[in-house]
């Protein structure tokens, strides 16, 4: 099933994707869908972010590739953590699909991108085994965990770096049935492939880290878990589009443009 968050005359509505036309939802996006008879031309609407998280977690580090990239260019050693750590994201920055990313006027030059698979909570839990853990997942979607990267070096936190307005594009809609074992995630950058590599291919999955997590905090529905990405990263400059394509579910498009000292 996948679930489209859409604007319709100033309003929005959850809606199932049905091909090119749009089925609308009169039930909440958890409970069990019903349809209000209408239907409208997916391409007729505006997207609108799948969801805005009740709580915002997101995997750091969660791909070898990309530790290997860090401990290379920091001159550290390799060391893959023994259990996955969780960070936390902001509100504020969340997009949808075709919504631009704007660079900070005073950026430092360093943009870049970071596609991730999104993982969707559906039910209260705590204290979740692993073999259960996926029991919880409403359904997943499409993050772009956009990076300044001279920030998130010097800063002491990541409350720019990770999460200046518009820093995090989500979309473009929800899917609720995966192969998580095949998925592939493909980065597009001006139509170029600059990335690609198994979603799964994770140090910590999905199951993992939501059981780890559930030991000390409770996860509600509406909650999100981003899951990390791989490398190669390049840097995003005004004008490029930047897509990230996860299969079986679809693909986040984002234009890039130079921001203004009053964005």
């Amino acid at each position: 099933m996948r679930i489209a968050h859409i604007e319709i005359g100033g309003v929005p509505r959850y809606a199932l994707v049905e091909g090119d036309q749009l089925a609308l939802l009169a039930s909440d996006l958890f409970a069990e869908p019903v349809l209000d008879g209408r239907r409208v031309p997916l391409s007729g609407v505006r997207l609108l972010p799948p969801i805005i998280p009740r709580t915002f977690y997101a995997a750091g580090l969660n791909y070898k590739t990309h530790l290997r990239e860090v401990a290379e260019r920091d001159g550290t050693p390799l060391k893959f953590p023994e259990q996955g750590d969780v960070g936390y994201r902001a509100q504020n920055a969340i997009i949808a699909h075709d919504e631009p990313i704007i660079i900070p006027h005073d950026s430092g030059g360093k943009l870049q991108y970071e596609g991730e698979l999104v993982a969707i909570i559906g039910k209260k839990v705590k204290h979740v085994s692993v073999d259960e853990a996926l029991d919880c997942v409403f359904g997943y979607t499409i993050g772009n965990d956009v990076t300044e990267r001279k920030w998130h070096s010097t800063d002491r936190t990541m409350w720019r770096g990770k999460n200046s307005d518009t820093f995090k594009p989500m979309g473009p809609w929800i899917e609720t049935t995966v192969d998580l074992e095949n998925m592939v995630t493909t980065i597009r950058l001006n139509g170029k492939v600059v990335s690609q590599f198994q979603t799964n291919d994770m140090i910590h999955g999905v199951a993992q880290y939501i059981a780890t997590m559930s030991r000390y905090l409770t996860l509600y529905p509406g909650d999100v878990l981003w899951m990390g990405t791989d490398e190669p990263f390049i840097d995003m400059v005004d004008g490029d589009v930047v897509e990230v394509e996860l299969s079986g579910i679809g693909t986040l498009r984002n234009p890039v443009r130079l921001g203004t000292p009053t964005d």
